[in-house]
């Protein structure tokens, strides 16, 4: 008889204290980063396992650095990730929401309430904050008004290390979100994971920091005699090697006589002269190849006033492409002339400190830009580019949905009075039920975000969340009244200009309900580090015994 037994070092926890070390490390991770949120925010120093430092307020960044054994706390890490990844900002909101939301519950479960109760009154009260967001609590966008544009990206920056330069940043950030887009028969595209490349130098100042609306590498031509400078280029982009083929791991090959040797080097050059010749029959000034350049292959390019980068990434040979309109092109025996790219109006080599770069500016209709920061340290500079990127996400985000709901935790008090005011007027059978109390915990956990803003300015928690409660009370039109996240007083945000998509805003209340259901339905945790025994201790000790008997004894082997 065979039974499934589990093994003595599997740990296991069940019912309510796995629901419990789960709501407990939610709650840890919420409250490592609640300081991060709002312009007070504070940074956090992470020391990662190699020696490296990472210094930011960035939610997410300073997640994926710090190690976490509990599973429920990798959860929440993945849906700050999961934030970063879909809109690009609200890594940290999305987290603080979720360990409240779950920190409500803890009552509920102690008092006898089943998780499943908990997460339908959820599940109601996520779709109620949708529709109220989408019809009440945003306004529309003039994605062609610049002004507004810039307003809406200085609010995001507002939160991060890079505000003191937030004029410049923002222009930065909206210009290189107008060069990347592709707008093709009213189907948006916008992708600045490939098309908009960060270029960190250390050295200069932040204010230094500016967009080329083009393609830069840090290369250097293959032969001093190359040209580094060359206006209207025609260029040719290559993703096959300038040099003979090697043999496939190991070649061996026979000479009888030594002209043999001397005519196989021949034939190899002949080989790289004929390449070279269908390259230069395009007449092109600048190649860039994705692999190696020979010597000899050099020495013909310079010979006929070409300009070769060799060993470029793929990424940046597709930058290129779409900067000067160029075709990449696998083997040169299929170079023809419409692969050639003359969309650019500069080719330059350029030193900046002690590396040399490639410039391809001044082109015509760029649709690849490279942001080049400078500044003090790489910490600064790796901080300055994570500012960027959610700069540029959320001037992406407006372009593809163009409403805005108001920031400074505006919206999250309006969701909490919508929700207050629906239980309590409501006479549907759900609100008759128990499912009532746990509804009205979101509406507290959402208050959270306003309550945290005034936390980081050292104000006064309970005066100001009270005022900003009968402030919501009093009408529907003061949806846009938060807290000024400088001072820690009340504001309307639509004075202060400060907006955010509600693509974030959305995702952040979508993402914190649904991983906080995600959690509770969680009633077991295994963690075992061997597989399951399948044998009882009676088949175990009878399988020992049948061993031993077929071992052959001492004496048999002397025989």
């Amino acid at each position: 008889m065979n039974v499934m037994v589990l093994n003595s070092n599997t740990k296991r926890d069940q019912g309510k204290k796995a629901q419990f070390s789960n709501i407990f490390a939610a709650k840890t991770i919420g409250d490592t980063i609640r300081t991060c949120l709002g312009p007070r925010a504070m940074l956090k120093m992470v020391l990662d396992p190699m020696g490296g430092i990472v210094l930011t307020n960035d939610g997410n960044a300073i997640l994926r650095e710090i190690q976490v054994q509990h599973p429920a706390g990798k959860s929440m890490i993945e849906i700050s990730r999961t934030q970063d990844e879909e809109v690009g900002d609200g890594t940290t909101s999305v987290i603080i929401l979720a360990g409240e939301l779950l920190a409500q519950t803890q009552t509920f479960l102690e008092q006898g309430l089943h998780a499943t109760v908990v997460i339908r009154a959820y599940r109601k009260a996520l779709e109620d904050c949708i529709e109220y967001m989408k019809i009440k609590a945003s306004t529309p966008i003039d994605i062609n008004n610049r002004n507004e544009m810039l307003h809406v990206i200085k609010s995001c920056i507002g939160t991060k290390y890079i505000s003191r330069w937030s004029d410049l940043a923002c222009q930065i950030a909206l210009d290189a979100v107008q060069t990347v887009m592709i707008d093709d028969n009213g189907r948006k595209e916008i992708d600045i994971k490939r098309y908009a490349r960060f270029e960190k130098i250390p050295g200069g100042a932040i204010e230094d920091s500016y967009l080329l609306k083009g393609s830069m590498l840090n290369k250097d031509v293959v032969h001093p005699k190359m040209k580094r400078r060359v206006e209207n280029p025609r260029i040719v982009l290559l993703d096959c090697s300038l040099e003979y083929k090697k043999g496939e791991s190991q070649t061996s090959l026979e000479f009888n006589a030594e002209p043999d040797f001397t005519r196989m080097l021949q034939l190899e050059e002949e080989y790289i002269h004929a390449m070279c010749q269908e390259v230069i029959a395009l007449k092109p000034d600048v190649i860039v190849t994705e692999k190696g350049i020979s010597d000899v292959a050099a020495h013909y390019l310079a010979a006929a006033g070409i300009s070769a980068l060799r060993r470029a990434k793929k990424s940046d040979n597709n930058r290129i492409a779409r900067a000067c309109g160029a075709q990449i092109v696998n083997d040169t025996a299929d170079l023809k002339e419409e692969d050639v790219g003359t969309g650019c109006g500069l080719f330059e080599i350029r030193k900046i400190g002690d590396e040399y770069y490639a410039f391809f500016e001044q082109c015509k209709n760029p649709k690849a830009c490279t942001i080049i920061l400078r500044g003090s340290s790489k910490d600064v500079l790796n901080e300055i580019e994570r500012n960027f990127h959610d700069a540029m996400n959320v001037a992406r985000n407006v372009m593809l949905e163009p409403r805005l709901t108001p920031g400074g935790g505006a919206a999250e008090m309006a969701l909490s009075r919508s929700l207050e005011e629906r239980s309590n007027t409501d006479k549907s059978d759900f609100f008759k039920g128990v499912e009532k109390y746990p509804y009205k915990s979101v509406q507290r956990a959402l208050e959270i975000i306003p309550r945290t803003l005034i936390q980081n300015c050292g104000g006064n928690v309970i005066k100001q969340l009270t005022a900003l409660k009968a402030k919501h009370a009093q009408s529907e039109e003061n949806f846009s009244w938060g807290i000024d996240g400088e001072t820690g007083q009340l504001a309307d945000m639509k004075t202060l200009g400060i907006w955010e998509p509600i693509a974030v805003k959305m995702q952040t209340i979508k993402t914190a309900i649904e991983t906080a259901i995600l959690l509770l339905r969680i009633d077991d945790i295994v963690s075992g580090t061997k597989k399951a025994s399948t044998l009882t201790e009676r088949d175990t000790s009878d399988k020992k015994k049948k061993d031993d008997e077929e071992k052959p004894t001492e004496e048999s082997h002397k025989d």
